[in-house]
């Protein structure tokens, strides 16, 4: 079957022209930014070996299993990330987490930095990458996450420094800055029924979703540096909740950032302090 032949076939079935594209060059084992090679070739024959992995790889996609865990790696922030069943399919909105972290970070940084939840190690690494004189520590509760964002880290040879930790119960300040893309889901989204490949431990928290959000501002006080800031992603219905758990715990210079889709994604807050530390860039 010619590849043109191959590509239309898997947009028969249901499959998007991206990833029918991607799926095909992983399984000619070519270089996933070849689309245009793959385009300029698309009257070549796709070898049978390449053929068995494409079907093995489709029915896998079209069973709702993410891309990238098909193919092993998903891109993030300019980096090429290793990801698998043990952690989340890095999303693109959480790139606002990074973005506005980046504002708030000069490029001469030497401030400590959190990473809470880390999964695959997007975000900390992300930070690290853009940030180098900054100390990033990346925690996350499971230790099949942090072995996942550990061997990006050695991967990328970037030195973030990985811990076991139920959110900051091992963790000590003081932190000039903390992010945090936690569970956010509530247990009985109906919205859960498509993300049965991912972790549910990294998706769901609590009734309304909030519970380990909660958790979160209660204990960064205790370990942000005055004049820090505490970053979150949430849900896109939540940024009222987050911004008045933020105001009640005392974090002043409350507000929320909207991703791509225009949806208030993040909200964050600063610990007051006459001496600020980490200068708002707003």
């Amino acid at each position: 079957m010619k590849l043109s032949d191959s590509l239309q076939r898997a947009q028969s079935l249901g499959l998007a022209r991206i990833d029918a594209q991607l799926l095909h060059l992983h399984a000619l084992g070519r270089d996933p930014h070849d689309r245009a090679w793959l385009l300029a070739n698309d009257r070549e024959t796709l070898p049978a070996d390449a053929a068995k992995r494409l079907e093995q790889s489709l029915q896998r996609r079209l069973a709702g299993e993410p891309l990238a865990y098909i193919t092993g790696f998903k891109e993030f922030f300019g980096l090429k990330l290793q990801v698998d069943t043990r952690v989340l399919d890095p999303r693109p909105d959480t790139e606002t987490l990074v973005e506005w972290a980046l504002e708030l970070l000069p490029p001469d940084s030497q401030a400590r930095i959190l990473d809470l939840g880390t999964g695959s190690g997007a975000v900390a690494l992300a930070l690290q990458n853009e940030r180098p004189s900054c100390q990033v520590v990346a925690v996350d509760a499971s230790a099949d996450a942090l072995a996942v964002a550990q061997a990006n880290a050695n991967r990328l040879n970037l030195p973030v420094k990985c811990v076991l930790s139920h959110w900051m119960d091992q963790i000590e300040g003081p932190f000039q800055l903390m992010v945090s893309n936690p569970p956010y889901v509530a247990d009985t989204d109906p919205h859960l029924a498509a993300l049965t490949h991912e972790p549910l431990q990294a998706l769901t928290s609590g009734p309304d979703g909030l519970d380990d959000l909660r958790q979160i501002v209660a204990q960064a006080p205790s370990r942000l540096a005055p004049g820090g800031w505490l970053l979150l992603e949430h849900g896109w219905d939540q940024a009222p909740a987050v911004q008045t758990l933020l105001r009640d715990a005392g974090f002043k210079q409350v507000q929320s950032r909207k991703d791509l889709a225009g949806i208030e994604r993040c909200s964050g807050g600063i610990w007051p302090d006459e001496s600020v530390l980490l200068a708002p860039q707003l």
